[in-house]
C-alpha cells in the first residue's frame, strides 16, 4: 500500500513539473553586470528540494522568474545531501534554502519564505 501512495505521489509530481515547464513564462531581464553581481551573491546559496514536491516546485517556478540560477541539491533518499540537510538543518524537509553568511550558515524552510527572502534580496 505505501509503494502505490509513493508512485502515485511520485507521477502526480512529475504531471505538476511538467506543467510547471510548459507554463513558467519569462525570466526576469537584467543588465549583463546586474546578472553578474546576482551570480555572484547566489554562490552562497543552494536549494535542497526534491525533484516531484510540489512547494519545491512551486519555489523552482519562482527562482526562474526571477533569473536566479541557484544551485539545486537533491535530498532524495540514498543522496548524500539529504545527511547534509539533517545535519545542518535538523530535519528533512524541502524545500530548504541554506545560506551561507560571514557569520555561519542559516538554514531556511518553507517556500513562502524563501520565495520572500528572495524576492526582497534579488527583484
Amino acid at each position: 500500500m505505501k509503494l502505490l501512495i509513493n508512485l502515485i505521489r511520485n507521477l502526480l509530481g512529475c504531471i505538476i513539473a511538467a506543467i510547471d515547464f510548459v507554463t513558467r513564462g519569462f525570466k526576469l531581464k537584467r543588465t549583463a553586470e546586474a546578472q553578474q553581481q546576482v551570480a555572484t551573491e547566489i554562490e552562497k546559496l543552494s536549494l535542497y528540494q526534491f525533484f516531484a514536491c510540489p512547494f519545491c516546485i512551486k519555489t523552482r517556478r519562482a527562482m526562474y522568474k526571477m533569473n536566479l540560477p541557484i544551485v539545486k541539491r537533491n535530498a532524495s533518499q540514498g543522496s548524500p545531501y539529504r545527511e547534509e540537510l539533517l545535519q545542518g538543518g535538523g530535519k528533512i524537509q524541502t524545500p530548504c534554502l541554506r545560506i551561507e553568511k560571514d557569520d555561519g550558515v542559516e538554514w531556511l524552510y518553507e517556500s513562502s519564505e524563501i520565495i520572500s527572502y528572495l524576492e526582497k534580496r534579488f527583484v
